[in-house]
């Protein structure tokens, strides 16, 4: 499958199964994945995201790897750090949800940005539930940070 395709489909899958609750969704598919985010019709510098990675920025990876989750992209290094560190606040409540897999820290990149997000090695992208299991992942980390992220600064 053409990863427009794949990443189309993963797109249909998150639209399929996120929760309301968490505001309106929107979607922006790219050829190497797809981006949501919530509420603003533009995507915000806070999104979450299922992307490729080539193995350059990945050195376990022999080929590429796919990264699932949220990345905080602002500008400033500061406002990065201030969504990480209001995720890595509420740790204690989302990580039972998402599991050990996920990274809390800098970016697969850029080094002024932040994520939590986990990454799957030289993933098989041709099975038959593969943009299931990536958009199910993808939803897993709406439902587990989108509330942290949002809640009032205490």
């Amino acid at each position: 499958m053409a990863e427009w395709e794949l990443f189309d489909q993963v797109g249909e899958v998150v639209r399929g199964t996120t929760p309301t609750e968490l505001g309106d969704l929107h979607l922006r598919v790219h050829p190497r994945g797809v981006k949501a985010w919530f509420d603003s019709p533009e995507p915000g510098r806070e999104h979450y995201e299922a992307q490729l990675i080539n193995a350059d920025l990945l050195p376990q990876a022999r080929t590429r790897a796919l990264e699932i989750g949220f990345h905080a992209e602002h500008r400033a290094e500061t406002d990065n750090d201030a969504a990480l560190t209001r995720l890595t606040a509420a740790e204690p409540r989302w990580r039972p949800q998402l599991g050990t897999a996920p990274v809390a820290g800098p970016f697969i990149g850029p080094a002024t940005w932040r994520r939590v997000s986990e990454t799957w090695l030289d993933p098989d992208l041709d099975g038959p539930d593969i943009a299931i299991e990536i958009g199910v992942r993808l939803v897993d980390y709406m439902r587990a940070l989108e509330p942290h992220r949002t809640a009032p600064a205490t």
